[in-house]
């Protein structure tokens, strides 16, 4: 039995002349934290569509919590929550008139649900404030306590933290965490925040023009993001040949500039210095780094165009 709470297979979309998903396949595992990340047009927003049947993918298949029939994904989709766009919720009335309001139309039984989800997403002390009156950040966590009445297994989120301020990309990251370790809610997330997503996901998809271009676990990044020196110099065409050659340097990247990376002999620099002054270098950057997320993004983004 597949251990993937969702299934992808062969999926395309085409919006008249425009494909704006080509051929993608990819699973979701139950339990995991899965950033989705790509520039905009790249296709993340019409997969959390299509997963929550807002929009029918031309050809492929959609499998969720083991359905794919029309009936089935329709039932899977009641296990579901979905964020895709800004949060809907009336500005005149409070945080839990709204959740009521929620609750009713979504046939949830149980009104102390209400209380439980304000907790969750500490806004219990809210009273009758006005969602009007509320920050960004609390809009935001008022959208995904009503994402949660229904006690989804799996939550799709498009962009939670877009505008907000940093204590309040803090709240929700703490709070999705919180809900996947406690709550057992598998998580898709989309966000231009990168950073944010290296310290929440457990795994990542990289989609580019419709197409996907990676995907790897959180470990598998952090062996792809390893540290190395940015070396810049008065002739780095010499330098390469100089630490390739003389200093024995095999795990080097030039870039675009010029400029190198070196991702070994970090515990000889001053050798490694030394060699280049006396081949005649003059060595203008020599910092050592580390990859991150944006950089393995960017380098895939690049090597797609």
């Amino acid at each position: 039995m597949s251990e993937n709470i969702v299934d992808v297979k062969n999926m395309t979309k085409q919006y008249g002349r425009q494909l704006a998903l080509d051929d993608v396949s990819f699973g979701i595992k139950k339990g995991s934290i899965v950033g989705l990340i790509g520039p905009n047009g790249a296709g993340k927003s019409t997969i959390m569509k299509i997963m929550g049947g807002l929009v029918f993918p031309t050809s492929g298949s959609l499998k969720m919590f083991g359905e794919s029939s029309e009936k089935g994904l329709n039932h899977s989709r009641s296990r579901t929550s979905f964020m895709i766009e800004t949060p809907y919720a009336k500005a005149d009335m409070s945080a839990r008139e709204n959740l009521e309001k929620q609750r009713r139309q979504k046939g949830i039984p149980d009104k102390g649900r209400i209380d439980e989800v304000l907790k969750i997403v500490k806004l219990e002390d809210t009273g009758k404030k006005e969602v009007k009156k509320f920050s960004l950040g609390m809009k935001q966590r008022l959208g995904i306590a009503n994402a949660l009445l229904g006690k989804p297994e799996l939550m799709v989120l498009d962009e939670p933290i877009n505008g907000l301020d940093p204590e309040g990309i803090v709240e929700i990251r703490e709070l999705l965490r919180n809900l996947n370790k406690e709550e057992k809610v598998t998580i898709i997330i989309s966000s231009h925040i990168l950073s944010e997503l290296s310290q929440l996901c457990t795994d990542y998809i990289f989609i580019n023009h419709g197409k996907i271009t990676d995907t790897l676990t959180a470990e598998e990044l952090s062996q792809e993001c390893s540290e190395y020196y940015h070396i810049d110099t008065d002739n780095n065409e010499l330098a390469s040949s100089i630490l390739t050659k003389d200093c024995g340097i095999n795990k080097l990247e030039v870039l675009e500039d010029g400029s190198m990376r070196i991702y070994e002999g970090f515990d000889d620099m001053r050798r490694i210095s030394k060699a280049l002054y006396e081949g005649g270098v003059i060595p203008i950057q020599l910092a050592r780094n580390e990859v991150n997320l944006e950089d393995y993004y960017m380098k895939k983004v690049q090597a797609d165009v």
